[in-house]
């Protein structure tokens, strides 16, 4: 009996020791959390710097249950919110819609820009703004460009925005997701010879 109580406790260490190595954390500048298989489990927080160089958490997400758990407050704008079907109002909501990760995941995604030949042989420069909707399960869609600059830099910038991936956490107003109307601005800057 004791021999088989000590195999059944063994058992149970190395089943737990396995799962440990399986389970890894990872941190960076940006984010710090868990990772098992390769994909981001439990509650990940992810940070950003204030202007004087501080660390500041800006978000947790539980990638287990797929949940916001906080956001560090930011400047509260009105949105265009879809407050029943088909009826657009501009309004302040409670949570504004989030990039999973934050502001610096989404500005590493956005700076994947690529200067169109074309915008570099003229000379153009400058931002353009691209509008899309973001719906109550996150997904963006209606992507269009509201302010241009030309020379391929619009199609660019619709292309990017258009593949960044789908990690929306769509805004809330009265303590329920609601589709909400977004823009991104994409900056084509060139570089001054040296």
């Amino acid at each position: 009996m004791k021999h088989l109580y000590a195999l059944l406790v063994m058992t149970i260490l190395l089943g737990l020791s396995s799962s440990a190595q399986a389970q890894k954390q990872r941190t960076t500048e940006f984010e710090s959390g868990m990772m098992e298989k390769g994909q981001k489990i439990g509650v990940w927080e992810y940070y950003s710097y204030t202007r004087d160089g501080r660390q500041v958490i800006v978000q947790r997400y539980d990638h287990t249950a797929k949940k916001l758990v906080f956001f560090r407050p930011i400047e509260d704008k009105p949105y265009e919110a879809e407050l029943k079907p088909g009826e657009w109002t501009r309004t302040n909501v409670e949570q504004p819609p989030l990039y999973i990760g934050g502001d610096a995941v989404l500005a590493t995604l956005m700076s994947k820009l690529t200067y169109p030949q074309e915008a570099q042989n003229r000379n153009i420069q400058g931002r353009v703004l691209v509008e899309f909707a973001i719906d109550t399960l996150g997904h963006a869609s209606k992507h269009k460009v509201l302010n241009g600059i030309g020379g391929g830099c619009d199609e660019e910038a619709l292309r990017l925005c258009q593949s960044i991936p789908a990690q929306w956490i769509p805004a809330r107003l009265a303590g329920k997701p609601v589709p909400v109307i977004y823009q991104l601005p994409f900056t084509f800057r060139l570089q001054k010879a040296q």
